[in-house]
């Protein structure tokens, strides 16, 4: 018989709770769900407003995984839904909004990884967010990858844009920015133009183009999920690695500091003491009123 429990007045039901998903660790769903549950105050957040797409992996890393865009069949009418843009093949879809902790419960239990587009369902064609995804190709790491970042820090800044780090929860780093007026379009080919600017400053490290065969010992710097279409792991969400793997916002200085491939690793078990200790280091990208127009 499934167990319903009672959040914040809404029946969730959770299945499954014993079930090992990790199996290096002993992860469990329980855990899963708890650490999401403990969690919801930094990144709920992060999802408000955003149509959601969920990475399913509902037997652990090792077993099936599925994009999951529309709305789930089975899902209470509850949860809120939007319609969404899509491209011009495929008209609009309606997509889950995680907005309260009932729901981020409800999607705890579908054992997933959350992904946004850069911009919020009332706005679609205005992209509030520019994102940079650092991504090594072997025998490159993360820590090649910290070299990237800080240059790209400094070329944003100069263009008065602030960038904040977080983790991929895989191998890479992502740099996000709060921008404002400008469509999915021009961010993208803002996005781009800088990547090609890291490319020809640190041409031994730095490749700008998603061709396989240039990227062993590189950093492609993908610059394309500023697409409207694209979706980027959400800060705080645990991602379908061996262990549990979250996608944490970083500082500078650890960036700074990186010196090993293992050093920018932070599991489910490390998220509360960082919130406790440096707060959610992303929240000023939640404040519009720091929202910077590209040049």
């Amino acid at each position: 018989m499934t167990p319903i429990t009672e959040v914040e007045g809404r029946r969730v039901a959770l299945s499954n709770l014993e079930k090992v998903l990790y199996p290096e660790s002993g992860f469990t769903k329980a855990e899963l769900v708890h650490y999401y549950a403990t969690t919801a105050g930094a990144l709920l957040p992060h999802l408000r407003g955003r149509a959601v797409s969920f990475l399913r992996y509902p037997d652990g890393p090792d077993g099936q995984r599925f994009f999951t865009k529309n709305v789930p069949p089975g899902t209470p009418e509850w949860v809120t839904t939007a319609e969404v843009p899509r491209s011009a093949t495929e008209g609009p879809g309606r997509m889950v909004l995680v907005q309260d902790l009932p729901s981020l419960v409800w999607a705890a239990n579908l054992v997933a990884e959350f992904h946004t587009h850069q911009w919020l369902v009332e706005s679609p064609r205005e992209a509030d967010r520019l994102v940079f995804d650092l991504d090594p190709g072997a025998p490159a790491t993360v820590v090649h990858c910290c070299e990237v970042a800080l240059w790209l820090r400094e070329r944003l800044a100069a263009d008065g844009i602030t960038a904040y780090p977080k983790t991929a929860g895989s191998k890479g780093l992502h740099l996000l920015a709060a921008v404002r007026g400008s469509s999915s379009e021009r961010t993208s080919a803002y996005a781009k133009g800088l990547a090609v600017e890291a490319e020809r400053a640190l041409p031994r490290l730095v490749v700008h183009r998603m061709t396989k065969s240039l990227r062993p010992g590189k950093v492609f710097v993908d610059w394309s999920q500023n697409a409207a279409r694209k979706t980027t792991a959400t800060p705080y969400t645990l991602r379908a690695r061996q262990d549990p793997l979250v996608s944490a916002p970083v500082t500078w200085e650890e960036v700074e500091g990186c010196g090993d491939a293992g050093g920018l690793e932070f599991r489910a078990g490390d998220i509360a003491r960082r919130l406790r200790e440096l707060g959610d280091l992303m929240a000023p990208l939640l404040d519009a009123t720091i929202a910077t127009a590209l040049p």
